[in-house]
């Protein structure tokens, strides 16, 4: 592989997805594609997000972890649990029920949420299992990769909560990596850490999340002969 190329929190931001890769020339013959979660919510084509990734997977040698939000959609379809549908609604879920579903419009009550609910039930299964058997992380030599950080609190990373793995915001951001690798995340827009969409470099970790379903732009991180490079695609809202 020549390159390795890190992108994350697609959001259903499928065409700036597509347009990103189109305009890195990325090629899976000589490129390691690597997705970092958060497929879906916020944005207008999550289903066709999750198409896509699911094709880069089993035909690309794609690496795709699992974010957080992909698995509250898991939790949404696989439980019968109010708060999974309220924090559901509240983080750009509508967005994805009008992706799946034609008959979702731009408000819904519960009856329509629980139909719709059903309906990726029945017809969209394949997805949901899919995203829950995403992996949580990622390591190869030079860096490890994960949806939100490493919590430091715990010597061995790889024994931290799963919720960690999705969710650990601030105290990753603030402290001294605990890994011997460059840690990779998203999760995090990068205009959180920094007065900029753009990547955002630390001594020890880098935040790739430029918050593209928010209206500012999708990130690509490059990793070639031991040195990066960035590319994005801006104003994808």
């Amino acid at each position: 592989m020549t390159r390795v190329l890190m992108i994350s929190d697609i959001h259903g931001c499928c065409d700036s997805f597509n347009e990103l890769l189109e305009v890195l020339n990325y090629h899976s013959s000589k490129d390691q594609l690597i997705v970092l979660g958060d497929y879906v919510d916020r944005g207008p084509k999550s289903r066709e997000t999750v198409d896509r990734v699911i094709d880069l997977v089993e035909n690309h040698h794609v690496i795709a972890l699992r974010g957080n939000h992909d698995q509250r959609l898991v939790d949404l379809i696989r439980t019968d649990n109010s708060v999974v549908k309220s924090k559901f609604l509240e983080h750009g879920g509508l967005q994805t029920l009008q992706s799946y579903c034609d008959f979702i419009n731009d408000s819904v009550d519960d009856t329509q949420f629980q139909e719709a609910i059903d309906y990726i039930r029945s017809h969209f299964i394949a997805h949901i299992d899919f995203l829950e058997s995403l992996p949580l992380y990622h390591e190869d030599k030079e860096h490890i990769y994960v949806h939100a950080g490493l919590n430091p609190q715990y010597k061995n990373w790889k024994e931290q909560p799963t919720h960690d793995f999705m969710y650990i915001k601030s105290e990753f951001h603030r402290s001294k990596s605990i890994a011997d690798k460059t840690v990779i995340f998203g999760h995090t827009r990068t205009i959180e850490l920094q007065q900029s969409a753009d990547i955002w470099f630390n001594q020890d970790k880098i935040g790739i999340d430029g918050g593209c379903a928010y209206g500012l732009q999708l990130n690509c991180l490059i990793y070639k002969d031991g040195s990066y490079e960035s590319e994005h695609i801006k104003n994808l809202k």
